[in-house]
């Protein structure tokens, strides 16, 4: 029996033809297809969630002892590794955010040797820097930032003198396109606030445009008027923006564009404005803590973390997804230490200090990874770690190098997650620093510290419980004291000696890690860093 094709009957020597062509052609586009995607099949979808001003005490898998109940962190961790050594580049915001990025330290920068950046301070991360985001979707990888930006954008001004790390909102067009945000340094899709709750502007961005019907709120009796919770600035606002609500929002925005992307792995940076002030718990949360406003703020965190699980389920991709929670410093003194104590709730857990300061509470944060495909479930890591490793680990995944002029100060914590030492020895060095732009150093089990009041004006949680033997420059042994007990810096000046040495070393070559020397600011006479006085005798 002939077969029709075309309306012209066809033999079977011409069906048998035409069957291999077709053959042919699939074989063919399956090859080109193979030869054209960028990334193998295979590569895992990658969440990036960023808690902001939340310290180990906050996290009930680490503080067993604590008032936050957080089930689907506590979720991660018994399905995948729980580190217990991770550290912050930095106590305070910006800072790390531009560390997890870059995997460079933020001082490297010629604007931000101290401080963070306001609403509508300019960008800080070059477009011509690579990036997670912009390393990973040369890999294939759609990309998207969710949340708090808080790394500058630059926003069209009237004077271009005001242009710089704070600028106010008296001198900006809000209704013009956003230059150099993060559409510019890689990120397919942004969809977040310009900097904390707590900064003008008060409204959504989508990519390159403000949204809603903004206002002006020029007095705080206005931003109260408004419904906002202090410590909120004046400035514009989007009639439409709730503070309330901003969680809920990017849960629902992270979760719908997850569920959007089909085929090529992902990756998506969600970091979160919460539980930073203004605490702001929506009405579902308020209370559920029976703690405080800031435990409530909490526990809506780890639910936008249960939103995502739950998403990644839904879409059977939860094996071949990598996703690590952490915080991009520890708890801020306005979460309300002292009450919270008095109901047995400490937010920085057994250690010393908060956010800002180069105590261990100030940027030893909980850091959790699951990646059931790769990462054996219950794992607990005690290796030395750093945010800005996120970089180097990105590129050990992928197998793809970095180049030397990018992540200077990004080491892969990919063998941890297989049950290896990260760096291969036990001296890995990692860098602190404080709000105020006070360095600490860490190498191994030594740490120093180039103060006595851990490089910030915030007051010490426990400094009911004084250092022995505490003075201006303090060392402490990380392996019998990460308390920050007692100060042995009289014991091991050849310590001291060796970490200031590495300290220079690391700022004068331009990176910590092994390639080529890049260029330092160190000596420039028109950049003030006063803070790297302690250490002047051994910079080059």
């Amino acid at each position: 029996m002939k077969q029709s094709f075309f309306g012209r009957s066809l033999t079977k020597k011409e069906q048998m033809k035409q069957i291999n062509q077709m053959f042919l052609s699939a074989s063919l586009l399956a090859i080109l297809c193979a030869l054209t995607t960028p990334v193998a099949a295979g590569k895992p979808n990658i969440v990036y969630i960023l808690a902001d001003d939340m310290g180990q005490g906050d996290v009930s898998c680490y503080n067993s002892d604590g008032k936050i109940p957080t089930p689907y962190i506590d979720r991660l961790v018994s399905e995948g590794m729980q580190f217990m050594d991770t550290h912050t580049s930095s106590g305070v915001c910006t800072p790390t955010r531009y560390g997890i990025l870059t995997g460079r330290y933020s001082w490297r920068t010629p604007t931000l040797k101290q401080g963070v950046l306001g609403g509508h301070s300019s960008h800080l991360i070059e477009p011509t820097r690579e990036t997670v985001a912009s390393f990973l979707k040369k890999q294939g990888y759609a990309t998207a930032c969710v949340g708090k930006w808080h790394l500058g954008m630059d926003w069209k001004v009237e004077n271009d003198s005001k242009v710089g790390k704070r600028v106010s909102y008296k001198n900006v067009d809000p209704t013009a396109p956003i230059q150099n945000g993060p559409n510019s340094v890689g990120f397919d899709y942004y969809f977040g606030i310009s900097a904390s709750l707590n900064m003008d502007p008060h409204a959504y961005i989508e990519n390159d445009r403000i949204q809603g019907t903004l206002e002006i709120l020029k007095t705080l009796d206005e931003v109260d008027a408004r419904g906002f919770t202090q410590p909120s600035k004046p400035g514009y606002a989007a009639k439409e923006y709730v503070q309330q609500e901003v969680l809920a929002k990017f849960a629902e925005k992270t979760c719908g564009w997850i569920r959007e992307q089909k085929g090529s792995p992902f990756f998506v940076y969600l970091p979160l404005p919460s539980p930073h002030s203004p605490i702001v718990p929506s009405d579902k949360f308020k209370g559920k803590s029976g703690l405080s406003e800031h435990g409530d703020f909490c526990m809506e965190s780890d639910w936008v973390v249960g939103e995502v699980l739950k998403t990644l389920d839904e879409q059977g991709i939860a094996d071949n997804t990598l996703v690590i929670f952490t915080a991009d410093n520890g708890t801020s003194p306005k979460a309300g230490f002292t009450a919270m104590a008095k109901q047995g709730h400490h937010s920085s857990w057994i250690y010393r200090g908060m956010k800002g300061t180069n105590w261990e509470g100030g940027h030893r944060v909980p850091f959790v990874v699951r990646w059931p495909n790769k990462v054996k479930a219950g794992a607990v890591s005690k290796e030395l770690v750093c945010t800005t490793d996120f970089l180097a680990t990105c590129t050990d995944i992928t197998g793809v190098p970095l180049a030397d002029d990018a992540g200077e100060d990004s080491v892969s914590f990919l063998p941890a997650l297989e049950g290896n030492r990260v760096s291969g020895d036990s001296d890995r060095l990692v860098i602190h620093h404080s709000d105020n732009g006070i360095f600490a150093i860490r190498r191994g089990k030594w740490k120093v510290m180039f103060d006595d009041f851990g490089g910030s004006k915030r007051v010490d949680p426990r400094a009911d419980d004084p250092i022995i033997h505490a003075a201006s420059l303090q060392l402490f042994d990380m392996e019998t004291d990460a308390i920050e007990k007692v100060n042995v810096a009289s014991e091991h000046p050849e310590v001291i000696e060796m970490l200031k040495k590495d300290l220079a070393d690391i700022i004068s070559k331009g990176r910590s890690t092994p390639g080529p020397n890049l260029p330092s600011d160190h000596n420039d006479p028109d950049v003030k860093w006063p803070q790297i006085r302690m250490i002047s005798e051994f910079l080059n």
